[in-house]
């Protein structure tokens, strides 16, 4: 239980569980690299095992925390348990991303312009070492 001070009170609030939506289940920098891993396409546990480099308990852990959320889904092929991400259940942390990456996209864009003046200044300038 965590304690959120507002003035002098202190009124407890319980931690949201890892398992309680996307957002939370990403938090965990070895799911990251789960989703990252599946970006490709799907793959058995046994290439995340090793892509990820760690031990098959762990990574099935991990997957189980990500299904339970609906980022992965799971389909059957033959004895392989095949694992691939669901878009879907991404669209949450896409949408809350979006307005920053409009900001972050604007102000590379205002750094070409001045970039690009510099270099028109520089090159009008006539210092050139040739």
């Amino acid at each position: 239980m965590t304690y959120s001070y507002i003035g002098i009170y202190a009124a407890a609030m319980a931690r949201a569980a890892t398992t309680a939506d996307a957002f939370n289940a990403l938090a965990e920098p070895r799911r990251r690299q789960i989703v990252d891993a599946l970006a490709g396409g799907e793959r058995p546990v046994n290439e995340l095992v090793r892509a990820l480099r760690l031990a098959q308990p762990q990574v099935s852990k991990h997957l189980r925390v990500l299904r339970d959320v609906g980022v992965v889904a799971v389909r059957e092929d033959g004895r392989r348990r095949l694992y691939r991400l669901n878009g879907r259940a991404l669209k949450p942390i896409h949408d809350w991303v979006k307005p920053y990456e409009r900001t972050w996209s604007e102000r590379f864009d205002e750094l070409d312009s001045v970039l690009h003046e510099l270099k028109e200044k520089e090159e009008g300038d006539g210092s050139s070492d040739a």
